[in-house]
């Protein structure tokens, strides 16, 4: 196939004609680009050269885009982003940081555990941006799938991340809890058997988060179906549910610190407990990556601080 790029043609003179064709003129396109007239219009020049059409009219002292303008802005912009992912890409496979750390978590997490390591993570890191994102497990692991985000802290099963495919860094093992209204009486310190609760109401997480997997899991123990009045989509609006009365659920314990006085907690029994392991997960080709290599070493001194 004949290669006909000409010099001319450069990702430089591509970014400034797709400026020029935001901006409309030569003027606010330098001003935007900080550069001088001459240089916008020596630009456009010499790409229209290189690609050897016609992309502009002159009227008066203003240009005015051909067709033949509009298409290539079309593939530009498609262009320019592909090759702004490229140099993403390139960098972290080099395990250059772009600046911006993506973490997924648990609703859940955001309690304790992701704010002590956020903290962590800014001494560490002080100009790295952090964007955070909450949601269900299997939401955050498919992000992390489609490279939405650069790693997460979820509930991880045993054997789940066996291949090499990601990264995980266990962080703590939570014990789930039978959570009622406070105005149940319960018998304190005792284990609950989820059985002697088959003619209460309960409510649940909706599918896809991790406690959701483990409320089915122990009521699949129990031996019955309890009857479920509404399903939500995160951890503090189930909580405040039960609060109201509406109906017993179950928790992880990293919650009882928050809640312990506005809910009944009762540790479930042991052929119930569905215990959690929270871990962090990133891509296992991001392993060079500095800025997740610290969160990775945050998350091991987190976990250290709490087998202390």
């Amino acid at each position: 196939m004949k290669d006909n790029i000409s010099q001319d043609i450069t990702f430089r003179k591509l970014s400034v004609f797709m400026m020029f064709m935001q901006k409309g003129n030569i003027a606010r396109t330098a001003e935007a680009l900080a550069l001088s007239s001459v240089s916008v219009h020596r630009a456009l020049h010499t790409l229209e050269e290189g690609i050897g059409c016609p992309l502009f009219v002159h009227k008066g002292r203003n240009l005015l885009p051909l067709p033949a303008a509009h298409t290539l802005q079309e593939y530009g912009q498609e262009v320019l982003a592909l090759m702004c992912k490229g140099i993403d890409e390139t960098r972290k496979a080099a395990g250059v940081g772009t600046g911006r750390l993506r973490i997924g978590t648990l609703y859940s997490l955001t309690l304790e555990t992701v704010p002590k390591i956020i903290m962590g993570m800014k001494l560490r890191r002080p100009q790295l941006e952090l964007d955070l994102t909450m949601g269900s497990n299997q939401m955050l692991l498919d992000m992390l799938e489609d490279d939405a985000l650069d790693a997460i802290l979820i509930s991880t099963s045993d054997g789940e991340f066996t291949d090499s495919k990601f990264d995980v860094i266990p962080l703590f093992h939570d014990d789930i809890f039978l959570a009622a209204p406070a105005s149940e009486n319960l018998a304190a310190g005792q284990e609950a058997d989820l059985r002697d609760y088959a003619d209460r109401k309960f409510v649940s997480l909706a599918e896809g988060f991790a406690t959701y997997a483990g409320f089915q899991e122990a009521f699949h123990v129990a031996g019955f179906e309890p009857e479920i009045v509404t399903r939500v989509n995160d951890i503090f609006s189930m909580i405040s549910l039960v609060q109201a009365g509406v109906g017993f659920s179950l928790i992880p314990g990293r919650m009882k610190k928050v809640y312990e006085n506005d809910v009944r907690l009762l540790k479930l029994a042991e052929s119930y407990q569905m215990r959690q392991l929270i871990s962090i997960v990133y891509s296992h080709h991001r392993e060079r990556d500095q800025d997740l290599l610290a969160l990775a070493a945050e998350g091991r001194m987190y976990a250290r601080s709490l087998n202390h």
